[in-house]
Order: structure tokens, then sequence, then C-alpha cells
């Protein structure tokens, strides 16, 4: 039996690279370029005040996760739902919805780490 089209990633998941990641940004979330340049130019100047390359590996690392979520149509759906409930939605089942996006943030990590081997 084969996954239908919306359970297919929109993308191969990009190396570990500013570049690479910039592109697939740009390729299934182009309303979050903003955000990652910003970031990127905090990262840098960071990392070159710093002379430390740390604030460069988490970005990277972190849109890296982003875009392993994000190219995954129906989980970017289920992860940007979550956050809307962990928001607005009760105690108790915000505590759920957090909990939920942790998983989820803890699975694209191990992803991201399984491809870097």
């Amino acid at each position: 039996m084969t996954a239908s089209a919306s359970e297919q990633p929109l993308i191969p998941q990009p190396p570990t690279t500013v570049a690479a990641l910039r592109q697939a940004v740009a390729q299934i979330a182009p309303a979050a370029l903003p955000a990652f340049t910003r970031e990127l130019d905090q990262a840098a100047d960071q990392a070159r005040l710093g002379s430390d390359l740390a604030p460069l590996q988490r970005f990277t690392a972190h849109w890296s996760v982003y875009v392993q979520i994000q190219r995954q149509p129906r989980l970017a759906a289920r992860f940007a739902a979550l956050e809307g409930q962990a928001t607005t939605a009760d105690a108790q089942e915000a505590r759920r919805a957090a909990a939920e996006i942790g998983r989820i943030l803890d699975e694209a990590r191990a992803a991201v780490a399984q491809g870097m081997r």
C-alpha cells in the first residue's frame, strides 16, 4: 500500500547548511524567510562577537528541525494546530498540546540527527 500524496514529504530533508536550509525554507515555507534571515544575522553577529560557532550551530539545528516538520504537510498542520491549542485551550488541554509538541520536536530532532550520520 502506498502513502497518499499528503503523507509524502514535499522535499527531501536538506543537508544542515545555511544555503540548503534557506533554499528549503524558500520552497516549503516562504513566509518564514524573513525570520530565517533575521535569526541568521543574529547568530552570525553572536558568533563573530564571541568568536564561537555555537550560535550558528544552534541556528542550523533549529531550522533543520523546522524544515523536517514543515516538509511534511500533515505533520506541519498538526503542529500548527497544537501550537494554537497550547495558547488558547484550558490548562489541561494546553499541557496535552505542549506534550505532543515536545514529542513532535523530539522525533524531528532524532530524524535530523539520523540523517546526519
